[in-house]
C-alpha cells in the first residue's frame, strides 16, 4: 500500500486551502505517469461541447489510464491542466471535485496555452499517481 501525505501550507508559503490544491504531496510506492488526456472518445473523435463536457471526457480518459496500472483517483499526487482559456478552471475543478471528493486535493499546476493538438480541444489533463510497489 502506498502512503500519501499532503502539505497545504509549508512554512512561509500562503495556504492553498480554498484554492483546490495542495502545495506539496509526497508518497511512497510505484510512480504512474499519465500523459496529457484530451476530450477524445473511445473511437478517437473529439467530444464537442463546452469545457465541462470536455473535462468529463478527459478525466474519464485519465481514469482509464490509471486503472490500466491498478491506480485510481485516490492515488493521484499531481495534476497538470493545460487550458486554452484560464476561465475553464472552474469547470475542471467542478468535475475534479466530484471524482476526487476528499478534502485534500493533489498538487496542481494550471497553464494557459495558445492552442492544443486540435483547434476544437479546450483542455488537456495529465496526472501523476503513486501506487503500492509490486
Amino acid at each position: 500500500m502506498s502512503e500519501i501525505r499532503h502539505t497545504l501550507a509549508p512554512v512561509g508559503v500562503a495556504p492553498a486551502m480554498g484554492r483546490g490544491y495542495s502545495h506539496v504531496v509526497s508518497a511512497t510506492g510505484r510512480l504512474v505517469a499519465v500523459s496529457g488526456q484530451v476530450a477524445f472518445d473511445e473511437a478517437g473523435a473529439v467530444v464537442r461541447g463546452e469545457a465541462a463536457e470536455q473535462a468529463e471526457q478527459a478525466f474519464e480518459n485519465v481514469r482509464r489510464c490509471l486503472a490500466a496500472e491498478g491506480a485510481t483517483f485516490d492515488d493521484v499526487v499531481k495534476l497538470t491542466y493545460y487550458v486554452t482559456d484560464i476561465r475553464f478552471l472552474a469547470d475542471i475543478r467542478t468535475v475534479r471535485d466530484r471524482l476526487m471528493p476528499g478534502a485534500e486535493k493533489p498538487a496542481s499546476t494550471a497553464v494557459q496555452v495558445v492552442a492544443l493538438a486540435l483547434p476544437e480541444l479546450l483542455l488537456e489533463i495529465e496526472a501523476l499517481a503513486v501506487v503500492a510497489a509490486v
